[in-house]
């Protein structure tokens, strides 16, 4: 009696209890930040993105002038009341830079947002349901994948001329979601039939809770790369739209900073700040979101970590 009574003590809360109570802290997410923290590639991706937040939540905290007004003297260089000169037409160029952050980061997280969610829910779906669903999805996929993407959005975007950022998100999302939903599709397929999947379909849980309490969650790295990925994407490829007269030019990105600046001959007007700026910060903020992209991808793949030599003690 002795021995059964102390077994069962012995095996208890000092033995499993604790890494249980260690998972229930930690969690995927906690896992996440400890590896975002220990990386220096995601440490220099996050420091970059929280500055542009900065600038997109405060830019009066940071430009005091009016960005659309015209009251200062056209086509001066950079100053001490003018940090990078004046635009052609007398607006500060330091100011428009500054405000110009919250168009195109918000353009670009929520193209990159809307795109994830669509590529979760398709390719989590096709690889669960199976049969004729998969089929159909898959074909939708390849469909997507194999057309030209840059011509279609300059065809759509054509179409829709200064329509507003609405329309500008819903191309970037309809052409950007097709990779990721292929990603996760094969992901999901190699889990489908996982010990614990099998065991919550014989428990009789539902399949929306399946796919959100026990898939998802172990997807998290990947559904968080595609997100940087299809945000960077979204980056690049607006301000690329908006360069070439397809967007909005009243509205105040560094897009249309660049569209205003090509058409007004900056370089050879003596303004080279006027197209140079813009470009750095679209530049900086993509280096951003790629070195956070590529620091998810090796805390999902330890082959890509790099390998670090011990020291000698």
């Amino acid at each position: 009696m002795a021995m059964t009574t102390m077994l069962p003590q012995a095996q208890g809360p000092e033995t499993v209890g604790p890494a249980r109570a260690g998972r229930r802290r930690g969690g995927t997410w906690g896992v996440i930040a400890r590896s975002l923290l220990s990386n220096r590639k995601a440490t220099a991706g996050l420091v970059i993105l929280l500055g542009f937040c900065f600038l997109a939540a405060f830019p009066g905290l940071v430009a005091h002038d009016n960005p659309q007004a015209e009251v200062y003297l056209p086509g001066q260089g950079p100053s001490g009341a003018h940090l990078l000169g004046t635009t052609a037409y007398g607006q500060d160029l330091f100011a428009q830079v500054v405000y110009s952050t919250r168009e195109s980061l918000l353009i670009a997280v929520s193209a990159g947002a809307l795109a994830t969610v669509l590529s979760v829910v398709v390719g989590v779906t096709a690889a669960y349901v199976g049969g004729l669903v998969d089929d159909v999805l898959s074909l939708v996929t390849d469909i997507f994948l194999v057309i030209p993407a840059f011509p279609l959005i300059v065809v759509i975007a054509a179409y829709s001329k200064n329509a507003g950022d609405p329309v500008l998100i819903a191309v970037l999302v309809v052409v950007g979601w097709s990779y990721g939903a292929r990603q996760l599709r094969v992901q999901a397929l190699s889990l489908r039939n996982r010990d614990f999947l099998v065991a919550a379909r014989l428990r009789g849980e539902r399949t929306w809770r399946i796919i959100f309490s026990e898939i998802l969650p172990t997807m998290t790295s990947l559904i968080v790369a595609i997100f940087l990925g299809a945000t960077l994407y979204a980056i690049v490829t607006a301000a690329g739209l908006q360069f070439v007269g397809l967007g909005n030019p009243e509205t105040l990105s560094w897009g249309t900073m660049l569209y205003w600046a090509q058409n007004n001959e900056a370089l050879q007007a003596g303004s080279p700040l006027w197209a140079i700026m813009p470009g750095l910060c679209i530049a900086a903020l993509g280096a951003g979101f790629a070195l956070l992209n590529y620091a998810f991808d090796e805390i999902s793949n330890p082959a890509l970590r790099p390998v670090r030599r011990r020291r000698k003690p």
